[in-house]
């Protein structure tokens, strides 16, 4: 009897996995459904629904005729979905797979695009961080993507923006290297701040901060006594900021960022000392 009863037991299951089996194949759908399911969830801003199909149609369907611009769109889906680091994925698969295709330039943009935003996007909405003063991660990384974009597609549609977005990062990397010369500043590490500061100078000689780089090149080369530092620093603010904060009515270099960031590290004391009576 209980032969009987087990043989019963594992024919329902071979029954019901069969059945699975067949329902799971059944559930497959043509490769131009997928497609257009996708289309449509993106023209309908819905764009999980959106992945969802193009991932179907990647695993189904990876040589069909909608192979490659699926891809594309898988990483334009993800990069909507805020999955930064998928749609790098996403765009570093489509380069490796499709090396010759003419439309490289938009998977390049779309990387350089994913990790532009992954250090200032998220991040930026929830904390009161200034995005420069972050460290600055994938940002060099951007950096490169946008300059193989131009480098292999100087005529592309999205050149322009790439080269706009490099500019950006290069402020972004200047406005770093100046907030650690505060930094240093308040902790009256001159030397450190004076280092930072020259490389500003010397690397983004073209970013908005360039001028308050050279003024803490010239005050803290004074402040350490090298004369000839702080001349030649005055001297290339002179010609490159004539009309300089640091300059009083007299045309007399005259800075307040030492005096001024000690004031504030004293604040910064007094409020402990007062604290801990």
């Amino acid at each position: 009897m209980r032969s009987v009863v087990r043989l019963w037991v594992v024919s329902v299951v071979v029954v019901l996995l069969s059945a699975c089996a067949t329902n799971k194949q059944e559930q497959v759908l043509p490769e131009q459904t997928y497609y257009e399911n996708a289309r449509s969830a993106m023209n309908s801003g819905n764009f999980n629904e959106a992945e969802t199909n193009l991932d179907a149609l990647e695993t189904y369907y990876p040589f069909g005729r909608y192979a490659e611009q699926a891809q594309l769109d898988l990483i334009f889906a993800r990069y909507q979905n805020l999955d930064l680091e998928g749609a790098r994925a996403a765009a570093d698969r489509f380069l490796r797979l499709n090396p010759q295709s003419e439309h490289g330039d938009y998977a390049l943009y779309m990387r350089g695009l994913a990790s532009y935003n992954l250090d200032i996007g998220l991040a930026a909405r929830y904390f009161p961080i200034e995005a420069n003063a972050r460290a600055p991660g994938e940002q060099l990384q951007a950096f490169r993507d946008f300059s193989e974009l131009l480098n292999r597609y100087p005529d592309s549609l999205y050149a322009a923006d790439a080269r706009q977005r490099m500019i950006a990062v290069r402020n972004r990397m200047a406005e770093l290297e100046l907030h650690a010369a505060r930094y240093y500043i308040t902790r009256e590490a001159y030397i450190a701040a004076n280092n930072r500061a020259r490389y500003v100078v010397e690397n983004y000689p073209s970013s908005p901060v360039v001028e308050e780089a050279i003024i803490i090149l010239a005050e803290t080369f004074r402040f350490m006594d090298i004369k000839k530092g702080s001349q030649d620093a005055v001297a290339l603010l002179r010609t490159n900021f004539p009309d300089s904060k640091a300059f009083n009515q007299s045309g007399e270099f005259e800075p307040d960022i030492l005096r001024k960031q000690n004031r504030s590290l004293a604040n910064v004391i007094t409020f402990g000392l007062m604290g801990d009576e």
